[in-house]
């Protein structure tokens, strides 16, 4: 008489460890997006030419989405070593917090750069305190219309506090604003504007006025929108620095963008690109709200701009 079976088909034990090697697998991908890839700080370094000939290079360092939460010791290190690049101007494109109580450590992390002249626009993270939500809506909508659907009032930052620190640090803001300044020798032309992600963005356009026209003209926002890019390109602006998207924050291999959260292909969505003749440098951020700390095969990163003749 044959024996009865007393464990699994082979077909099944098959079926099992696979199944065991999937989990397995998700979890170290999760585990590593969650305490690895969002630590993983660099510093992308980029080349382009917009100035005129003969002109000396300007190095911009340009920082977006920090996304500060109080006690962040790996993000202030990298932060802090960023001033050793010495750049000629910071550019900050918004997105500074995510806690009511971060802006103190705020100021920690960006006091090395503030020997450095600077330039920032606000984006939404800079005004309302982020709240708990589905991540997976982003794949299917952006998030501009959260606040507006929201049950509860949201939560205000300190926005006001945290423009006058940077103020008071020799920062200029350009928050719906046209400025001329001049940045190591080069004559810079600015427009800025606010928030394009909560539509409170107004072109000022380039100042006007001048009897010579400026070296350059940089046009600045937190969010790539089109519109807002559509215009910059007609404002003639030569060079144009966003944040916003996080690089898709979690990515396919290869760093491929599933979303944008704007209506920007999200296959353009961070690096640099051309858009209707204008160079736009796109961060991938500095850091993502702390409801939904992860970030996978597009870690945290600061931008060096060199603009050449």
């Amino acid at each position: 008489m044959a024996s009865a079976s007393t464990g699994p088909a082979p077909a099944a034990r098959q079926i099992t460890a696979a199944g065991a090697g999937l989990f397995a697998a998700g979890t170290g991908t999760l585990a590593w997006a969650v305490l690895g890839e969002r630590r993983r700080f660099q510093l992308r370094q980029e080349t382009v030419r917009v100035l005129p000939t003969g002109a000396r290079p300007l190095r911009i360092l340009h920082i977006s989405d920090l996304h500060t939460v109080p006690g962040q010791a790996a993000k202030l290190r990298f932060m802090h070593s960023l001033a050793a690049l010495r750049p000629d101007l910071v550019i900050d494109t918004g997105d500074n917090l995510s806690h009511l109580q971060a802006l103190p450590f705020l100021l920690e992390i960006l006091d090395p750069l503030f020997a450095f002249p600077g330039v920032y626009v606000p984006g939404s993270n800079c005004y309302f305190a982020p709240q708990p939500k589905n991540p997976t809506r982003y794949l299917w909508r952006t998030s501009a219309a959260d606040r507006a659907g929201q049950d509860e009032a949201p939560q205000l930052l300190p926005t006001a506090q945290m423009h006058r620190a940077f103020d008071g640090h020799g920062w200029t803001g350009l928050i719906n604003r046209a400025l001329r300044l001049e940045v190591a020798g080069t004559v810079i032309d600015f427009s800025g504007v606010d928030d394009p992600h909560l539509h409170y963005d107004r072109h000022p356009g380039f100042p006007q006025g001048h009897d010579t026209p400026a070296d350059v003209r940089i046009g600045v926002a937190h969010a790539p929108y089109l519109r807002t890019l559509d215009r910059f390109a007609a404002d003639g602006a030569d060079i144009v620095f966003a944040g916003h998207t996080h690089g898709g924050q979690v990515c396919l291999p290869g760093g491929r963008a599933l979303v944008s959260n704007c209506d920007l292909d999200p296959a353009i969505c961070k690096g640099l690109i051309e858009h209707r003749g204008v160079t736009v440098n796109i961060s991938q951020g500095l850091g993502e709200s702390r409801f939904a700390p992860v970030r996978l095969f597009c870690p945290p990163q600061a931008v060096l701009v060199t603009l050449t003749d």
